[in-house]
C-alpha cells in the first residue's frame, strides 16, 4: 500500500497542474467581471474563491482515482459479464448496474434538488430507471452489432414525438437531465464497461462500439422523464434562490464550507458504496483479482471519495451563489445582451474544468492510439459548449423554447452521423453526455437561473435547458472534427498515389509505350 501512494505522488502532482489550467481560466473571468461590470460583495467573492481552490484539489484527486479505480473495476465488470454468453442474466446485471450508478450520480441530485415542479425522489427513480433500461439497450447493440446512427434516429424521433403531448414544465427538465445524468461517477464506469464488453469481440469494429454507452444512456432519462410528464401531474411549486452568503470574517467563511462538508460526506458515502459491494461481489464471484490490484484499486476509491466530495462542496457552496448573482447583476445593470457573449467565454473555459471529460478525452486517446489527441478533443468540447451557453443565455432572454434550437440541431447531428466515421460518431455523442457536468449544474445553470429571474423569465421553461444546450453542440462539432479528419486522410491517400505513379513513370524510358 506504501508502494501504491508513493507512485501515485508525481501523477497528483500532474493532475494538479491539469486542474489549475482547466480552474483557473474560469476565476479570471469572474474576478475581472467582478471587478469592473458585475460587482458583487465581498462575501460572494471570497465564498468562490474557496470554492475554486477546493475545486482544484478535488479535480486533482478525482482524476487520478477514476484512473486508479473506476476504469479498471468498469473494464473488468464489463468482460465478465458479456464471457458468460447469458443473454438473460447480461440483461439484469446491465440494467441493475445503470440503475444503481445513476442514483450514485451527485450531478443529479443537484439537479433533482433545483427543480421546484418535480418531486426530487420522482426525478431521480425515473431517471435511473432510464438508464438502467438503455444500458440494457447499449450491451444488446455493442453484441449485436447494431449501427449507431440507426439507433439514435429511432429513438430522437421517439422522443420529439413524445416532445409534442408532454407539458412544457417537463421539456427543459427532461433533456437536463438525460445531460447531468452522465456525469463523474457514471461516466468512468460505464465507459470501461464499454471497452470491457467490446474486448471479447475480435471483429475490426469492436473498438468503434466500445464508446457509445454514454450515448445511450443519455437518451434513457430523457424518455423517462418525458413519460412521467404525460404521466404525472407537476406541482405547484415556486423557484427558491441559493442562498447568498454573508460572512464577516475568516472564521465564518470556513464554518459555512465545513458545514456544507458532512452533506457532501455522506452523499458520496452513499454513491459510492453500491458501486464498491457490486464490485466485491464480483470480485467473490468471478473476478478474483490480486491484493496488489485490489489495493491499488482500495487507493483509487480513497482519491475518488476525497475528490468529489471537495469538488461539490466547493461547487455547491463557493459556485452556485456566485453563478446565480453574477446572472441577476449582469441582466439587471442594462448590459443584459452582454450575458451572451460572457456565457460564451465561461462555457469555452468552463468544459476543461469538468472531472469527466478527462477521462473522456484520455480514453480517447488510447482507444485511437494518438489519432484523436486529448488536445484535439478538448477544443473540440470547448469550441462546442462556448456556442450552447450562448444560445442558451439567448434563450433566457428571449423565452424562445427550448425545441426551436434542439429539433435541428439533433437533426444535423443524426444526419451527419451516416457520413463521419463510426468511430467519431460514438465519440461525439459520448462527449455530448460528458461536457454536461457537475460544472453546468453548479455554475451554468444557477447563472442562467439569476438572469432569468433579472429578465422576469420563467425559471422552469426558460432557464433550465442550459445542461440540454451543453450536451447538444460537442455531438456537431465532434463529428465535423471527424469529417474533416476523414478528407484529409482521403487527401493524402490521393497525394501518395499519384506520387507513386509519378515515380512509376519517371523510371520509364523516354519511348516507352504506356496502355491506357
Amino acid at each position: 500500500m506504501d508502494i501504491i501512494l508513493r507512485r501515485s505522488l508525481p501523477k497528483l502532482r500532474e493532475k494538479l497542474l491539469e486542474a489549475l489550467q482547466a480552474v483557473l481560466p474560469i476565476v479570471a473571468i469572474v474576478l475581472v467581471l467582478c471587478f469592473s461590470v458585475a460587482p458583487v460583495s465581498p462575501s460572494i467573492l471570497l465564498c468562490f474563491l474557496l470554492g475554486a481552490a477546493m475545486i482544484v484539489v478535488g479535480i486533482m484527486f478525482f482524476t487520478l482515482g477514476a484512473e486508479m479505480s473506476m476504469t479498471p473495476m468498469g473494464e473488468r465488470v464489463g468482460a465478465v459479464i458479456t464471457r458468460s454468453r447469458k443473454l438473460p442474466l447480461i440483461l439484469v446485471l446491465g440494467f441493475l448496474l445503470g440503475f444503481l450508478i445513476t442514483i450514485s450520480e451527485p450531478d443529479l441530485q443537484v439537479l433533482a434538488d433545483q427543480v421546484p415542479s418535480i418531486p426530487s425522489g420522482t426525478l431521480i427513480l425515473s431517471v435511473a430507471a432510464g438508464v438502467g433500461l438503455f444500458l440494457v439497450f447499449a450491451f444488446l447493440r455493442m453484441l449485436i452489432g447494431v449501427a449507431l446512427p440507426k439507433l439514435l434516429v429511432l429513438f430522437y424521433g421517439l422522443i420529439f414525438l413524445l416532445a409534442a403531448f408532454v407539458p412544457k414544465e417537463f421539456l427543459a427538465v427532461a433533456f437536463d437531465s438525460g445531460g447531468v445524468t452522465t456525469g463523474p461517477m457514471t461516466v468512468p464506469f460505464i465507459m470501461a464497461l464499454g471497452v470491457g464488453v467490446s474486448a471479447i469481440r475480435s471483429d475490426r469494429h469492436a473498438a468503434d462500439d466500445s464508446f457509445g454507452l454514454v450515448a445511450m444512456c443519455s437518451i434513457g432519462p430523457i424518455l423517462a422523464v418525458l413519460t412521467l410528464g404525460i404521466a404525472f401531474r407537476a406541482a405547484d411549486s415556486t423557484y427558491i434562490p441559493p442562498v447568498l452568503p454573508e460572512v464577516a470574517d475568516s472564521v465564518e467563511l470556513w464554518q459555512l464550507f465545513r458545514e456544507g462538508l458532512p452533506t457532501y460526506l455522506a452523499e458520496i458515502a452513499r454513491s459510492l458504496l453500491p458501486i464498491v459491494l457490486m464490485f466485491g461481489a464480483f470480485q467473490l464471484i468471478a473476478l478474483r483479482l490480486d491484493r496488489r490490484t485490489l489495493g491499488r484499486i482500495g487507493v483509487g476509491l480513497v482519491y475518488t471519495y476525497i475528490g468529489l466530495v471537495l469538488f461539490l462542496t466547493g461547487a455547491n457552496v463557493g459556485f452556485m451563489p456566485a453563478g446565480n448573482y453574477l446572472g441577476q447583476v449582469l441582466t439587471g445593470g442594462g448590459m443584459r445582451w452582454a450575458l451572451i457573449p460572457i456565457g460564451m467565454l465561461i462555457g469555452y473555459f468552463i468544459v476543461k474544468a469538468e472531472p469527466a471529460v478527462y477521462v473522456l478525452n484520455k480514453q480517447v486517446e488510447e482507444v485511437t492510439d494518438g489519432a484523436i489527441s486529448a488536445q484535439a478533443m478538448g477544443l473540440a468540447l470547448s469550441a462546442g459548449v462556448s456556442i450552447s451557453v450562448g444560445l442558451a443565455m439567448v434563450r433566457v432572454l428571449t423565452g424562445i423554447s427550448i425545441l426551436w434550437f434542439l429539433v435541428p440541431g439533433y437533426v444535423f447531428a443524426i444526419s451527419i452521423s451516416f457520413v463521419v466515421p463510426k468511430l467519431f460518431t460514438a465519440i461525439a455523442f459520448d462527449a455530448g453526455g460528458v461536457a454536461s457536468g457537475p460544472m453546468t449544474a453548479t455554475f451554468l445553470l444557477p447563472l442562467a437561473q439569476g438572469a432569468c429571474v433579472a429578465v422576469g423569465g420563467n425559471i422552469v421553461t426558460d432557464a433550465f435547458g442550459v445542461v440540454a444546450m451543453v450536451a447538444m453542440t460537442p455531438l456537431i462539432t465532434v463529428q465535423m472534427m471527424g469529417l474533416v479528419a476523414q478528407l484529409r486522410t482521403r487527401k493524402a491517400r490521393t497525394a501518395q498515389s499519384a506520387a507513386v505513379l509519378a515515380t512509376v513513370f519517371a523510371d520509364l524510358p523516354d519511348d516507352a509505350i504506356i496502355e491506357l
